[in-house]
Formats: C-alpha cells, sequence, structure tokens
C-alpha cells in the first residue's frame, strides 16, 4: 500500500486558515522554548488531519441511503423528527453517526435530490453521543426530496467540542448523492430520518463511512440488521 496516499491526503478549504494559525502560533512558540515549537508542529499536522477530504467511491445503485459522516453508529431509534424538516409529526427511523476529533469531519449527502429546507437551530453544547443531543443541541437540518417525491432529512448536531457548523448548501439546490454539503469543527454528530416503512442495514457500534456505507436500502423491505458483541 502507497503511504504517501494515506498521509498525503487532500485537504478542504474550510481547513486552510487553522492550519495557518497553527503553523503561525508553532513558529512563535519556537522563540519561548524549542520543545513548544515540536508540540505545535503536532497540533498542525493533527489539525491538518482534520480537515482532510478524501476521495470516495460512490455507490451508484438506485434507491440506495448513504452515511452522510465518518464515524460509529451510536444510535438507532424510531423518534419524531424535528418540525422544522417538515417530515410530519410521525416517528421515523433514525440512524445517528457521531464522529470524534480524528474522523473526517466533511458531511456528504445521503441521497441525490433537490434541498427543500435547510434550517438553523440554536442550541446547547451536550456531548454529540447522548440521545438528548437530537433536542437540545445546536443543530442544521436539510430535508432532500427524491426525484420520486420521497423525502429524507439530515440534521449536523453540535457536539461537546464542535463550536461550528458549516452547510454549503441553501434551500433549491440539487444534490448528487455522496456530494459534500457540510462540515462541523470539531467533533460532532450527524442523525439521518429515513422514510416510513425503511429499516436501517446497520447496526449500533457499527463504523460508517460517509458516502460509501449504505445505511438503507429503499428498493425493497429488508429486516434490521443486528450486531453482535465480539
Amino acid at each position: 500500500m502507497n503511504m504517501l496516499k494515506i498521509v498525503a491526503v487532500p485537504m478542504h478549504p474550510e481547513g486552510r486558515k487553522f492550519v495557518a494559525i497553527f503553523a503561525a502560533i508553532s513558529v512563535g512558540l519556537a522563540f519561548v522554548w524549542e520543545p513548544l515549537f515540536w508540540i505545535g508542529c503536532g497540533l498542525t499536522v493533527w489539525c491538518y488531519y482534520f480537515f482532510r477530504d478524501p476521495v470516495r467511491v460512490i455507490p451508484q445503485q438506485a434507491g440506495l441511503v448513504l452515511s452522510p459522516a465518518d464515524g460509529v453508529v451510536s444510535l438507532i431509534q424510531d423518534v419524531v423528527p424535528p418540525a422544522e424538516l417538515g417530515l410530519g409529526d410521525a416517528p421515523l427511523q433514525r440512524v445517528s453517526v457521531f464522529m470524534n476529533v480524528f474522523n473526517c469531519h466533511v458531511n456528504r449527502a445521503p441521497v441525490a435530490g433537490k434541498v427543500t429546507a435547510v434550517a438553523y437551530h440554536h442550541g446547547k453544547y451536550l456531548n454529540a453521543s447522548l440521545d438528548k443531543a437530537s433536542e437540545h443541541n445546536e443543530r442544521n437540518g436539510l430535508t432532500i426530496e427524491m426525484a420520486d417525491g420521497v423525502r429524507i432529512g439530515v440534521v449536523q448536531i453540535a457536539g461537546l467540542v464542535a463550536r461550528r457548523i458549516v452547510c454549503f448548501v441553501a434551500e433549491g439546490a440539487d444534490l448528487e448523492v455522496g456530494h459534500r454539503f457540510g462540515l462541523i469543527r470539531f467533533g460532532s454528530r450527524l442523525d439521518v430520518y429515513l422514510p416510513p416503512g425503511v429499516s436501517p442495514l446497520v447496526a449500533v457500534g457499527q463504523t460508517a463511512v460517509a458516502g460509501e456505507t449504505v445505511l438503507a436500502d429503499m428498493t425493497g423491505p429488508r429486516e434490521q440488521r443486528r450486531g453482535v458483541p465480539e
């Protein structure tokens, strides 16, 4: 395996100013005490790594719902979606993917379609792995309507460390499946609200890769996957 492809991963433009700040601070620390310079260099590398934006191989099969984030599937529950998504007041299957500070934080569209709603909601900064974070934390929600009229909700949720949700798209935008739509700094969660009758094909504790891992298949009924601890 080519180690260069692992280390030299492209960085998202959102990270350039942060890497520059970390690098400038590191240079300044060199004049204070040399060991601090090397610590700063390590943090600069970590910052670059945090904002990495690797190329992904996007499945093109119709009807698939892909993970919008890298991380671990932390929750799978039947819950009423946030009112601002306009998905009704009946419970839907929600799949939550938790991102820690070492995961890639570029968010990708779970399906292709038109963005019919973008809604930002002020809130707290609780641990994003908690169930109540969906209701109480700062969040930004998107509703995506597919060509057949079926709608999916995807919500960016700020976490304990995250203080900034970035969304690259506006209402009316057309998204391709797997295309980048946002980013969160620095550790957070993405919730996906599946259409009625659609069950997830992932299990709690499973690792998800944005734009590649299949969360659900809407082309036919399938049983929800159950994880078995090993």
